[in-house]
């Protein structure tokens, strides 16, 4: 199966699905990826300039940029896996079972357990202390919570087009051309869990957020790698995918 030029619904990402849902919102990619980053932004400057809180100011941006950037490599992965022959049940398996958005929700929790109880807000050396005082405006630690969902997000989607492309590997078997469009997709990838890496400054004192982000770009590199090696062509069946092994 071929993609068309206007994906339907469930054969994109969550995100992508959004910006087609919401009833009078037509809105193209690139817009909606600056308003993103405008609309984030503005919040955080404002929140800072109310509050005093001018040292979350750097951290909170490169968090933005981060899901931003995100946002940008998803719309190019998803349109270059449209681009290709893409065979139904690797489409249906990486857009349409959503489980990006259940692997993001996973990390969120653990994400707000790890705040707010391993390492609480009220401790000198927390992460929200730090940030915000020890008394954090409630509306600061919203917007907060609401931008760490946009890059938690961006993580599960990465990690779930990583696991689908080596299933997609082992399982399909592609013309020359249509394997090495496959690698420069998975390759894509990997750049989209290396931008994650921009975090890294902000976690040195907080080692199990350190530790957990940089063993999901590892993750990521390697089953990303795998899938590429791994990857079958067959000079003989033309552009058409094959079936299972």
């Amino acid at each position: 199966m071929t993609s068309t030029s206007r994906p339907e619904y469930g054969e994109t990402w969550v995100y992508e699905s959004l910006l087609g849902t919401v009833p009078g919102l037509r809105v193209a990619a690139r817009t909606a990826i600056a308003i993103q980053f405008v609309g984030f932004e503005a919040a955080i400057l404002i929140v800072a300039a109310v509050y005093d809180l001018w040292a979350a100011v750097i951290p909170g941006t490169v968090a933005v940029a981060v899901a931003t950037i995100g946002s940008w490599l998803m719309v190019r992965f998803s349109r270059r896996v449209r681009d290709l022959p893409t065979p139904t049940g690797y489409r249906r398996l990486l857009f349409g079972s959503s489980i990006d958005v259940v692997l993001g929700v996973f990390a969120f929790v653990a994400l707000v357990t790890y705040l707010f109880v391993l390492d609480p807000a009220g401790s000198d050396n927390g992460l929200v202390t730090e940030l915000f005082g020890a008394e954090p405006p409630a509306i600061a630690v919203a917007l907060a919570l609401l931008v760490l969902w946009d890059v938690v997000y961006r993580i599960g989607t990465c990690w779930w087009a990583s696991v689908v492309g080596l299933w997609r590997a082992l399982v399909y078997e592609f013309d020359a051309e249509t394997a090495r469009g496959y690698r420069r997709v998975d390759a894509l990838n990997v750049g989209f869990a290396g931008v994650q890496l921009l975090l890294v400054p902000f976690l040195v004192e907080h080692p199990l957020l350190l530790a957990t982000l940089c063993g999901h770009v590892v993750a990521v590199v390697v089953v990303a790698t795998l899938s590429m090696a791994l990857g079958r062509s067959d000079e003989t069946n033309g552009r058409k995918p094959v079936g299972k092994r």
